[in-house]
């Protein structure tokens, strides 16, 4: 199938030595017998390539990047997976999808272009923000003395979240708040699109490249069109999507792309000595769409040791962290959950008061875990978000109470 050739090559899978260096550290192979890394590259290299679209096991792979790590080929092993993922979509085929489809239905929702959204109800009153109305406008009139309104704030589908996972105490509209009051502490005041998109990261990541591109389109036309010069986002996802994907599948944005954390590192460390909470230790999550993915490990610890925090570092961390366990809210599954359980684990035997995450999706997986009452008891640990720690102790700093 010259399909399938054309993703060995474009992959680099043709380079595998089948050392198995990947199947030894993927999270699912460790679990599951039946599927390896290496024998996946094998079948397609010896043409069961069209086989391997029909095989359940390849929405097993949770795209975590940790066998890249590993490979001496520099076997681009997650894009592999993702392009046969695209292959197989177009047969017909899927993986199973989690939560009855209701994320992926959303997400197609918003690539219809008439489509109107209410986005900004999430907004409280005391957050300053620029709309993309009054961004023109401001263009229009000439240079005026505003905060920062060269500035946009990705929100991504943090909002949407809460209403799925409202039981366990998900922090997705609390840490698009935090964000934009951070944003407003330093003197920014954002630009949000009204009508702004899911990034579609999620869509790609699972074969549906033709949805992909619509949300991908509009948010460019969208993201362009407000003049400004950087994008700030809070979801490792959107960073990655914003920052690589787009300019691959739609062109380049012309702008450049910021997680949070690497604007909080370059604004607030040598700059402040916060303090936040009664937690004395905490330990990290990286997440493998900010670590793995975009190199960005050190920021997030910086910002963590600004907040007056002392970082204990679990067993698997940087270039070695484990995911949170699933990817694309597709197959989560017994596994997926023995390696969130694993992870918690981790996190537990560090000796640490609180999780610390950088990415909604790792909280919420977490999170799901230990709605099991008994899990909770033997791994239970309290799980934030970096921005909304970040927010209460700005919030302390100026005599509130936040934390």
């Amino acid at each position: 199938m010259e399909a399938i050739q054309q993703i060995i090559k474009s992959t680099k899978a043709y380079y595998c030595l089948e050392c198995g260096k990947c199947t030894s550290v993927c999270p699912i192979s460790r679990r599951e017998p039946a599927y390896s890394p290496r024998l996946t590259v094998e079948r397609a290299m010896w043409g069961e390539g069209e086989e391997l679209l029909t095989d359940a096991l390849l929405w097993s792979c949770l795209t975590c990047q940790h066998c890249s790590e590993r490979c001496p080929s520099d076997v681009y092993y997650a894009e592999f997976i993702r392009d046969l993922r695209a292959l197989a979509r177009g047969a017909g085929e899927q993986g199973l999808c989690s939560h009855g489809e209701a994320i992926q239905t959303w997400m197609r929702m918003m690539a219809s272009p008439d489509l109107k959204q209410n986005r900004l109800k999430w907004l409280d009153e005391d957050l300053k923000v620029c709309t993309l109305q009054q961004a023109l406008r401001q263009a229009q009139e000439g240079p005026q003395d505003t905060a920062n309104s060269d500035i946009v704030y990705f929100v991504g589908c943090l909002p949407y979240y809460d209403v799925l996972f409202t039981k366990i105490g998900a922090q997705g509209v609390e840490i698009a708040q935090s964000a934009v009051r951070v944003l407003n502490r330093l003197g920014i005041e954002p630009i949000i699109l009204e009508n702004e998109r899911c990034c579609g990261h999620d869509l790609l990541w699972e074969g549906d490249v033709t949805n992909f591109r619509k949300l991908a389109e509009l948010n460019v036309a969208m993201l362009q069109a407000t003049g400004a010069k950087r994008i700030i986002t809070a979801c490792p996802e959107c960073y990655r999507t914003l920052s690589v994907d787009y300019p691959e599948y739609v062109g380049s944005l012309g702008m450049e792309v910021v997680h949070i954390s690497q604007l909080l590192a370059e604004r607030l460390v040598g700059s402040w000595k916060l303090e936040v909470g009664s937690w004395k230790k905490v330990t990290y999550q990286d997440p493998c769409r900010l670590g793995r993915f975009m190199g960005v490990y050190e920021e997030p610890r910086q910002v963590i040791s600004a907040l007056g925090l002392e970082l204990v570092e679990m067993n698997h961390s940087g270039k070695n962290a484990l995911c949170c366990g699933t990817n694309c809210w597709t197959n989560c599954g017994a596994i997926n959950k023995q390696i969130q359980v694993d992870r918690l684990r981790e996190a537990r035997a560090t000796g640490a008061e609180l999780l610390v995450t950088a990415c909604a999706k790792c909280q919420i997986h977490f999170k799901c875990a230990l709605d099991d009452a008994r899990l909770d008891q033997e791994i239970g640990i309290e799980i934030r978000d970096l921005v909304t720690l970040v927010d209460a102790a700005l919030a302390q700093e100026e005599g509130g109470s936040k934390a």
